[in-house]
């Protein structure tokens, strides 16, 4: 299990070695899918709090290291991090699939009426709110 600034560091280092920095809000999302996809493998990628925010899914810690780059791609990479490499096989899957997406495409997909996230955010009652990792097991 990592933490997710740590594994947050080697998404970011991934994509601006292969050309395609991400924005802090393509990393929140792919965050996501990371922990949804280790929780689907009866794992934990990371040990972090996943909150309901206004565009979806959100660490908040992540979300706070990375915000002076706004909406703009993350371009620098600080303390590059290794990640296993047996759990690298999943998460490059994820990282090279998801960042091409247009990130609004991702916030739709996250929003999705039956997903955790919708489940927990309501209409903005749970803003800020944590999501269980029971939840996004269950229904993503």
């Amino acid at each position: 299990m990592y933490n997710a600034i740590d594994l947050s560091k080697y998404i970011v280092s991934k994509c601006v070695t292969d050309g395609h920095p991400i924005s802090n809000l393509q990393l929140q999302k792919i965050l996501y899918y990371i922990q949804k996809d280790f929780l689907q493998r009866d794992e934990v990628a990371f040990s972090d709090n996943i909150e309901a925010w206004q565009f979806g899914p959100v660490v908040p810690n992540v979300y706070y290291h990375y915000c002076g780059f706004g909406a703009m791609p993350i371009s620098i990479i600080k303390d590059a991090f290794s990640i296993v490499s047996s759990d690298s096989i999943f998460i490059n899957k994820i990282v090279e699939e998801k960042r091409n997406l247009n990130p609004w495409d991702m916030v739709a997909e996250t929003h999705k009426e039956d997903g955790a996230w919708a489940k927990v955010y309501r209409n903005g009652l749970g803003n800020h709110c944590i999501i269980p990792i029971e939840l996004i097991k269950a229904v993503g």
